[in-house]
């Protein structure tokens, strides 16, 4: 799995758990701690992700600095040649 892959799978797996909490929130809204615990994981979604568009460009089209289309700059993942990263997660 490259580094890159690794990265993906921690944003998305980070993500998973957001959305959990959410629903868990949902249905007990008064629970400070994972209140709390909401803030933590969208903060180190936040580092994640801009880590990931530090290395690798945008994860989604949608751009801060107003340029839609900074996302098909590349390169494409098929373009790249990345070397095998053995990191367990």
């Amino acid at each position: 799995m490259t580094e890159r892959e690794i990265l993906t799978r921690k944003i998305a797996t980070n993500d998973f758990a957001l959305v959990d909490l959410h629903l868990f929130l949902d249905t007990h809204p008064n629970n400070r701690q994972i209140a709390e615990k909401i803030n933590e994981y969208e903060m180190k979604s936040s580092v994640l992700r801009q880590e990931y568009e530090k290395k690798y460009g945008p994860l989604t089209p949608r751009d801060e600095n107003g340029n839609r289309w900074a996302w098909i700059a590349g390169p494409w993942p098929w373009e790249t040649k990345e070397e095998k990263c053995d990191v367990d997660l």
